[in-house]
């Protein structure tokens, strides 16, 4: 089955799929400075939660390898000042945030071992190839989870694109359908455009047809009929951050279906990494929510389809954790009370660390 590559580490640097042209056009890019990286994740050539945090694991991993520092301590100074750059880029998701955190811990490590740059930027270097190579482990084993409750046949529903796009490896909601599919279940997926960036007009269709996983495209406000029809077993979506009492923040238009969903008693599921919790904080209330530019709402390719008018865009919203019936994690399944099992669950999860921007 087919399975997109968003990002890469190469001898000759980071290489990423320009994610803003597809389908129409299959463009990759080489990143051989941190900066470069940055800017390609606030300005979405790479998205998805758990993608950003391998791109930014290889942006740290970029400007240590690249650094002209002659000494360890013109290295660290230099390496916040990477960091920074990173963190400035998109604020919702937090893997970024727990990617970076982990790389700042290996460099740590790595300075008080030796005091050869080479040493610490070989080692660096390693780390970022090893946030990606968990990333896709981790997905395969939430597919696994998360496949067991998708029903045998019929209609499942998704939101925006979390898979191989969105986290290096299968993607989380759409490894969940995907192992689904591959087991024999005989599922077709209903995928809302997700205006204004049309991440499942433009992505998910696109990789759920190149998998020849069967698919029906919906506009946004078809979600509630659809959902009412009864034909619908199931809804599964990805996350950018999940707090400590299991509220969500995923992709703008999430807390709607997940509405219509409980109205209708279709079983609303995350699927998602233990990297994406923050049990910093108790609720939903304290995610912040990246508001982007106008003008994804008032044009579309670059035509203007609305007049000159204010327009908002925040780019993500939360769902409550009443609305969630489960959690599909590479450690197991959450249910309710979210308190108790999201944190057992990050607590058995070796080398994850849970973290939140500072």
């Amino acid at each position: 089955m087919y399975v997109a590559q968003p990002i890469e580490w190469t001898e000759g640097g980071v290489v990423m799929l320009d994610q803003r042209r597809l389908p129409a056009e299959e463009i990759t890019y080489t990143y051989t400075d941190y900066r470069e990286v940055a800017k390609a994740i606030h300005e979405m050539v790479i998205r998805g939660a758990p993608a950003i945090g391998v791109a930014a694991a290889m942006g740290a991993a970029l400007g240590v390898l690249h650094s002209p520092a002659k000494s360890v301590d013109a290295l660290r100074a230099e390496f916040e000042e990477i960091c920074d750059t990173l963190a400035k880029t998109r604020p919702t998701a937090v893997d970024l945030f727990w990617a970076i955190e982990r790389m700042k811990q290996r460099f740590a490590e790595l300075t008080a071992e030796t005091s050869e740059l080479a040493k610490i930027k070989q080692g660096m270097v390693k780390e970022a190839k090893q946030v990606h190579e968990e990333k896709r482990s981790t997905d395969e084993a939430i597919g696994k989870f998360g496949a067991e409750l998708m029903p045998r046949e019929g209609q499942v529903m998704t939101q925006c694109n979390a898979g191989a796009l969105a986290t290096g490896g299968i993607g989380t909601a759409l490894g969940v359908i995907r192992v689904a599919f591959e087991q024999g279940r005989k599922l077709h997926v209903l995928v809302p455009e997700t205006r204004p960036y049309l991440q499942g007009a433009r992505l998910t269709a696109w990789e759920l047809h190149k998998g020849g996983i069967p698919l029906t495209l919906i506009t946004d406000n078809m979600v509630g009929h659809f959902l009412k029809s009864g034909k619908v077993g199931a809804v599964v979506t990805g996350a950018d951050r999940i707090a400590a009492n299991g509220d969500t923040a995923n992709k703008i238009g999430t807390y709607q279906i997940a509405v219509l969903a409980k109205e209708n008693k279709v079983p609303f599921y995350i699927a998602a990494p233990i990297s994406t919790f923050d049990l910093s904080i108790a609720d939903g209330e304290h995610i912040p929510i990246e508001e982007r530019s106008a003008a994804e709402v008032t044009h579309l390719q670059g035509v203007r389809i609305a007049p000159d008018v204010p327009a908002a865009n925040p780019a993500f919203d939360v769902t409550p954790a009443r609305y969630i019936a489960a959690i599909f994690t590479e450690r197991g399944v959450a249910r309710r009370p979210y308190t108790e099992s999201l944190r057992a669950l990050a607590q058995q999860a070796p080398q994850q660390h849970v973290a939140s921007p500072a």
